[in-house]
């Protein structure tokens, strides 16, 4: 068996996984991604919190979307530039 040393699944279970996603319906490939983003979202914002502990709700929603959207925009849209603030 070739080892792939950035996929630690083993063949027979990504193989499985891949037939239940071809077998989803495009609603619940949707559901999926939007669940998985929020997650991502939210171990994003509990980082900023952890490094950020006195910062408020603004502050911390807006280091989070720092994190996605260019700075440049971040800069123009909100005020906050992420390149002298951190992220």
């Amino acid at each position: 068996m070739d080892t792939d040393p950035t996929n630690d699944t083993h063949p027979k279970i990504e193989a499985f996984l891949v037939e239940g996603y071809r077998r989803m319906s495009p609603t619940q490939k949707l559901e999926r991604v939007r669940a998985l983003t929020r997650a991502v979202q939210e171990l994003a914002l509990l980082d900023v919190r952890r490094r950020h502990p006195d910062a408020d709700s603004r502050e911390q929603a807006l280091r989070v979307a720092s994190r996605w959207i260019e700075p440049e925009l971040m800069a123009q849209a909100f005020g906050w530039d992420p390149r002298e603030v951190g992220y």
